[in-house]
């Protein structure tokens, strides 16, 4: 049976100058490659460079490239792996401060909290509300959302895919 072809995107966030090079290489390794980022200012943090890399490869690259990049110092990162027939997609955010959070996604590209997880929450919060509500935000990557909201908005002129809560 033949692999499902995936796609998806790497977002650097944030990352120093120094670092891109090397960013590059390790996209570039994971998907049998050699890329090249066009790289903009990121306009949040003094001296970061931000760019957006679409990539195409067998389903499981997304955690290839979030296992490629994660690690460095400084570096605010989201991958994304769109859904395919018979395969979850997946969302992989990183942040200095939080480390690596993953999530499944749907086709559509929600947010999947499988039932395990929601039962573990129940349980945790044994009726209370505000701990539920903590461990949700904790299984949906709030923390990471909120940390990388102001990344993502890098610059009026820049294309950006928004992702945010809805409501």
């Amino acid at each position: 049976m033949a692999t499902a072809h995936a796609r998806g995107v790497v977002f650097i966030h944030s990352a120093p100058r120094a670092l891109c090079p090397h960013l590059e290489w390790a996209v570039g390794r994971a998907i049998g490659r050699a890329v090249s980022f066009e790289w903009t200012a990121q306009p949040v943090l003094d001296g970061a460079r931000r760019a957006e890399f679409y990539w195409d490869g067998p389903a499981g690259t997304g955690a290839a490239l979030a296992t490629a990049i994660r690690g460095w110092e400084h570096l605010r990162f989201e991958v994304t792996e769109d859904a395919t027939l018979g395969n979850d997609g997946g969302r992989w955010l990183h942040t200095p401060s939080l480390g690596v959070h993953y999530a499944q996604t749907d086709a559509a590209g929600n947010i999947v909290i499988g039932e395990d997880r929601i039962r573990y929450a129940m349980e945790i919060a044994a009726g209370d509300v505000h701990e539920l509500q903590r461990e949700l935000d904790v299984a949906l990557g709030a923390a990471w959302d909120e940390e990388l909201e102001p990344f993502r908005h890098a610059s009026d002129d820049a294309s950006v895919v928004w992702l945010h809560k809805v409501g």
